[in-house]
């Protein structure tokens, strides 16, 4: 009979695979944590970015542009107003100012009637609008309190700050000039 008389030799072969799997399963793993945290942070970005649309599509659909304005009655502000391009349509009890005269003369706040907003195109502001829409063309009545068209006209500048906000929409600042009081003079 023949003795084999060969020796065991170490097979590290299989150790070798072993250890490569393992190193294989960890990159998986680290590949499925990284991707995760990549699709939550686009999946947050794309969020923040849908909401900066919502509010930037709100503030520019209700907004209110200033054409022209002019004293009435020697105290008060006719402004000649259209809605922005793509606004959606205004109720009149929506929108409110803000009126600043110069250094301490004054500031003073007041929420629009229906009274207060009518059709360009109408002589005078009896029956006034509740909805102000795009297609229209509007004037709005402003009668301040504390800086009619005759005391801002005596201050050096003759400037007051106009602030017309949407509820849920826009702000539109426009600084009246008021160099005439007289009725029928610009103001801006």
């Amino acid at each position: 009979m023949k003795s084999n008389n060969e020796t065991q030799v170490n097979d590290n072969w299989a150790a070798i695979g072993i250890g490569a799997m393992i190193v294989f399963i960890s990159l998986i793993l680290v590949a499925a944590v990284a991707s995760a945290v990549i699709v939550q942070t686009a999946e947050k970005l794309q969020q923040n970015a849908q909401r900066t649309g919502d509010d930037t599509s709100d503030e520019l659909s209700g907004k209110i542009t200033i054409q022209a304005g002019y004293v009435q009655n020697t105290g008060e502000y006719v402004l000649y107003v259209r809605l922005g391009a793509g606004s959606d349509a205004i109720n009149t009890i929506d929108v409110s100012y803000q009126l600043f005269c110069n250094t301490g003369a004054g500031y003073e706040t007041n929420q629009l009637t229906a009274n207060d907003v009518q059709l360009q195109s109408v002589a005078g502001f009896a029956g006034g609008v509740g909805q102000m829409t795009v297609q229209n063309a509007y004037k709005i009545m402003i009668n301040p309190g504390v800086c009619t068209a005759a005391g801002v006209n005596g201050q050096s500048p003759p400037q007051a700050t106009l602030f017309i906000h949407v509820e849920n929409g826009g702000t539109t600042y426009e600084t009246l000039t008021i160099n005439n009081a007289q009725d029928g003079s610009p103001i801006i």
